[in-house]
Formats: C-alpha cells, structure tokens, sequence
C-alpha cells in the first residue's frame, strides 16, 4: 500500500466566501458568527456526507496534467482518423470528461466509448499517485466519520480511483463500500444526480438528511435534482465564482471551518 504525504496545509489564501486561511494550525481570518452559525447548522442535520472526489478530498491531477489527458485522448482518436467526432470547443476544452461525453454522445455505448472509458481510467489511476491531499480533508473525514456519521463518494471519476487513493490515505474504511464513480452509463455523469440517488438508496438516507460537498457548478446541479443540501468548496476565488453563480449558497474556501464547526458540535 502506498502511503502519500500527509499534506493538509498549503501555502498562500484560498479565498472564503465564509473566509479563513487553511493553514492547519492558525487560521488568519475568523469566520463571521452569522456564517459560523449557518455552517454549523448545516453540518448538524447532515445525517450521511456525499463527497465529490477531485477537489474537496483531493486535487487529482496536482502532479499529472488534466490537460495534457485530455490532449492525449483527443490525438488517440485523430490517430484514429475519428478527429470529426469532436467539435472546436470539446477539442480546445481540456477537460477529460468533456471529450469522453462528446465521443459517448455520438456513440452511446460503443467499444470506442469503452475503450476511451478505460484509457482515462488508466490516466487517473496514474495522476492518483501524485494526487495532492486537499487541506484538512484528512482529519475532516476521519472526525466526521468517529462522530458516527455515514460518508459515502459520489464521484464522475473511476470508483477504482477513488479506491485507490483513499487506501493510500488510509482512509478507505470511513467511506467503503459507499463509493459511487463513473459507470459504463456516462450520461449519468453529474450533473445528472445518479451517483448521489446510489448513495442515498444505499445508506437508507433520505435527501434532507443528507449533505453533498463538491466544487463545481455540476456538482450543484446534481445536488439540487436529487433534493440533497450543498456544501460548495472553492480553493480559488474563480471556483468560487462559478459556484456563486450557478446559486451555491453557502461556500468555503477552507475545509479547515468545517472541520472546527464539527468539532465545536462535539
């Protein structure tokens, strides 16, 4: 088993909506007591936690480019004389998921959509070993899950990713078996809430009884279609934006405040 850094701190602000600095130890700027209380109310009535992987637990692709994957995937298919199957923006996006769609829409269930399926699971299984832990995700998961909170992964990457990592954290044992990753049925990638329903039906919660934190516009949505409250994560003010504007009401730039709010709950 391979054991990461531990890595929950970093250098520099992330930007707050509900504002401190994530370095572990002494936090720079206190929360408001308004946002406090908001945060904390939230996290109490949360019986079950649906985390997103990449970004709130970590940053997969810290050390082997997102980017780059998805150049990679869309030259395998020009090698392929398949260049047509994506348009302008899709090639110019430089996001994995977006070429992988667009090939999926095209092709619904095809030995080219799973074949493409596999090549970038083999690409985040290769990031997973240089992925950066996010601050304070760590001992997060670890308090909330000792409090006896059920925690699950609702993800639009690899469950064997997921498994992957969080065995490198040792931290496996908080989640499993509730780990709900990308399947053969890429159009029930989020922001269709697919993933998140999984999670609910298998813990036996109900959607108000639940929390879902991601850090992405789609992330939202898919909380919002499956009736589960949100909890946005922005580690730069531009996700924060985003977030912002697709009605995330209450976002963090540090996981650091809700580690303190749960263990002020205590």
């Amino acid at each position: 088993m391979v054991r990461r850094p531990l890595g929950n701190h970093h250098h520099g602000p992330d930007t707050l909506l509900v504002t401190s600095d994530a370095t572990q130890t002494e936090p720079v700027m206190e929360m408001t007591g308004e946002a406090t209380e908001r945060l904390r109310e939230t996290i109490t009535r949360a019986r079950v936690v649906l985390w997103d992987f990449d970004g709130p637990i970590c940053r997969l692709f810290a050390g082997h480019s997102a980017e780059r994957v998805a150049g990679d995937l869309a030259d395998w298919l020009e090698g392929r004389g398949l260049r047509g199957l994506l348009s302008a923006p899709e090639r110019e996006s430089l996001d994995p998921h977006v070429v992988l769609r667009a090939v999926d829409r095209r092709h619904p269930n095809s030995d080219l959509v799973a074949e493409l399926e596999e090549r970038l699971t083999q690409e985040e299984l290769r990031a997973a070993a240089s992925a950066m832990p996010t601050p304070y995700a760590d001992p997060l998961i670890r308090t909330w899950a000792a409090m006896g909170s059920r925690l699950a992964i609702a993800t639009n990457n690899s469950p064997v990713v997921v498994r992957s990592y969080l065995e490198g954290r040792g931290l496996l044992p908080c989640f499993a078996p509730h780990l709900y990753g990308r399947t053969g049925e890429l159009h029930h990638l989020k922001p269709h809430p697919h993933c998140l329903n999984r999670a609910l039906t298998a813990t036996g919660a109900a959607p108000a009884d639940a929390l879902m934190i991601g850090d992405t516009p789609s992330d939202h949505e898919a909380s919002l279609r499956a009736g589960v409250p949100f909890l946005g994560y922005a580690r730069n003010p531009r996700k924060a934006k985003l977030l912002r504007e697709a009605g995330a009401a209450l976002v963090v730039d540090s996981l650091e405040a809700v580690l303190r709010a749960l263990r002020d709950r205590a």
